[in-house]
């Protein structure tokens, strides 16, 4: 499931849960006044424990510094649980009123004993590509 267009991902990785994003411009749905941007995140659980992913946040940052701020339950409508060795994979997108950003964030995991705690989405940049920017 994982491709990409050239552009570059991120990967991260905290107490054993590895989150690797790769994003896409998709011109067909972008214009002159906004640009279209999908991601592909593989969440991976390398540690010794099941988890399971209890809500996200986001922060997205256009060209020109706009900061937004996304919280919520889950991910594409789900809270998985992911086993020692098990991976969980989705898609989604952001649009931008600018033909650059970068996304960053974390989710917020629990343990089989109760225990939260954030595993980072380190920064990757949302651009078409063959650009420079």
């Amino acid at each position: 499931m994982m491709m990409n267009d050239g552009q570059s991902g991120s990967q991260a990785t905290t107490r054993g849960i590895t989150v690797i994003v790769k994003p896409a411009f998709v011109p067909e749905r972008s214009g002159p006044e906004h640009w279209f941007f999908t991601y592909q995140i593989r969440i991976a659980n390398g540690g010794n424990e099941p988890v399971q992913l209890q809500s996200r946040h986001w922060i997205i940052t256009d060209a020109n510094g706009q900061v937004e701020e996304i919280r919520g339950p889950g991910v594409v409508g789900e809270q998985p649980v992911l086993d020692p060795g098990q991976h969980f994979d989705y898609r989604s997108f952001c649009p931008l009123p600018t033909p650059f950003g970068r996304m960053e964030g974390s989710y917020q995991m629990v343990n089989a004993s109760g225990e939260t705690f954030e595993v980072r989405i380190a920064p990757f940049e949302l651009a078409p590509p063959m650009s420079v920017h």
